[in-house]
């Protein structure tokens, strides 16, 4: 059994800088969480399906591009439509303050930008597996 949750880390679009995270990654791994890589230039509908193989509880996107405003609701509806709305969706990158309204309102439980600490990083993806678990609990006793 995963000690913390399971997390997708995705890389969405023509992007092709995955340092960053390849660190959040390796970091998530070393606190105790299930950690699957999907790689570079991912499309929406690739990183919802793999988030539904790998029964994740949270995907990780990834953006440096500036491609957010499209790529992250794309991946939302991806996620939607195939049935997997109570996955979270978290974006880390370079994201612009002004930005940081739209994508909450489009669904996205965290923003990390750079410089963003990893002990509060797993602290908030700690949140969201439990919010996740609970929910899947809840169905369950139903």
């Amino acid at each position: 059994m995963d000690r913390r949750g399971r997390v997708l880390v995705a890389k969405v679009g023509l992007d092709g800088h995955d340092r960053g995270a390849k660190v959040v990654a390796r970091g998530l791994r070393d606190g105790g969480f299930k950690v699957v890589y999907t790689g570079l230039h991912q499309t929406p509908t690739m990183v919802a399906l793999a988030a539904i193989q790998e029964d994740v509880d949270v995907v990780g996107l990834s953006i440096l591009s500036g491609a957010h405003a499209i790529l992250v609701p794309a991946v939302l509806a991806a996620l939607r439509d195939l049935g997997a709305d109570d996955v979270a969706v978290v974006v880390g990158g370079i994201i612009p303050d002004a930005d940081f309204g739209f994508l909450r309102s489009c669904g996205v439980q965290a923003i990390f930008t750079p410089g963003t600490s990893l002990p509060s990083i797993l602290e908030r993806m700690d949140g969201l597996c439990s919010r996740r678990a609970r929910s899947d609990l809840k169905q369950a006793v139903g």
